[in-house]
């Protein structure tokens, strides 16, 4: 039974001009994102939402600023679970890990915000911890980097995840396996 993880969906990742770079790769990923958990949740599949709580002055991402909150249409619901973190990986410094396992996850599906720093960073380590991770790249985005369009840098983040720590799919595979029942 697949466990949908959702990284980052967050306000504070929608200001992309003022503090993220700009110019997201792929503007529609919080849409694709928001389709992923309705099917999770018509299909009565267990959701875990992160939320980065930065501590980095200035951060929108910040606990108690506008961004720090979940995008509307990816909020959890109260019997969803929560998991906040402060740091590129959901799984340092916090007990998702603990609680996949207790509740006997062995896959993944992941997607979020922004594909080459929390998204990267959170499925390489579920990779590491032996989980199966399908990473939803069309429910991902990122910003321009140091120079480098968006769309380069969410091409080559996904390259380098997949067939090592991942399965990288899109939105509407993982849905209609979901629908399945498969």
């Amino acid at each position: 039974m697949p466990t949908l993880l959702l990284v980052d969906m967050q306000k504070g990742l929608l200001d992309n001009d003022a503090h993220w770079g700009g110019n997201p790769s792929n503007p529609d990923g919080p849409e694709r994102a928001a389709a992923l958990l309705s099917a999770f949740r018509a299909a009565q599949l267990p959701v875990v939402h992160i939320r980065h709580d930065s501590d980095t002055p200035g951060s929108p991402l910040q606990p108690g600023t506008p961004g720090h909150a979940f995008i509307p249409a990816t909020a959890p619901r109260k019997s969803e679970a929560v998991i906040g973190k402060s740091v590129n990986s959901g799984f340092i410094g916090t007990t998702l890990e603990e609680q996949l396992r207790a509740r006997g996850t062995d896959e993944l599906v992941i997607c979020g915000l922004t594909t080459n720093h929390c998204v990267s960073t959170t499925t390489r380590m579920a990779g590491n911890l032996g989980f199966d991770v399908t990473l939803v790249g069309d429910a991902c985005s990122t910003f321009d980097r140091a120079g480098i369009d968006s769309a380069v840098v969410q091409a080559v983040s996904l390259a380098n995840l997949d067939g090592e720590f991942c399965t990288v799919v899109n939105a509407e595979e993982v849905i209609a396996r979901v629908m399945s029942g498969r």
